[in-house]
């Protein structure tokens, strides 16, 4: 009777462990891609910055490579009260068809002189 006991509270430790151990894996995963997700909207907007592009108020998409995959960005530029400085939001994607951004990057572009 004592070892069915022992093997019973054997076996629901271990299952506890395994689930612990695969909610670690996918929570590593969730992190890698919002980490590179940020890298590449970090890019993007240092691109506009060292470009001094004046982007005009809309949306657009585009892809960038990061850490060889595919990642999908739409860019919402919107006017500000200063005619100078426009706001851009930098969603950034997995898949063009996702719902939600794995990551947003929120800046703003001043109009070069």
């Amino acid at each position: 009777m004592e070892v069915l006991v022992s093997l019973a509270v054997l076996a629901i430790a271990l299952s506890a462990l395994i689930k612990s151990s695969v909610e670690n894996t996918t929570n590593m995963g969730y992190l890698r891609d919002k980490t590179f997700a940020h890298w590449v909207a970090m890019n993007k907007a240092t691109e506009l910055n060292v470009n001094q592009t004046w982007v005009s108020p809309g949306r657009s998409n585009g892809k960038s490579e990061m850490a060889n995959q595919q990642w999908h960005w739409t860019m919402i530029v919107s006017n500000t009260p200063n005619k100078n400085i426009r706001k851009y939001e930098l969603e950034i994607r997995r898949n063009s068809t996702d719902e939600s951004p794995i990551n947003t990057l929120i800046g703003y572009l001043g109009k070069s002189k």
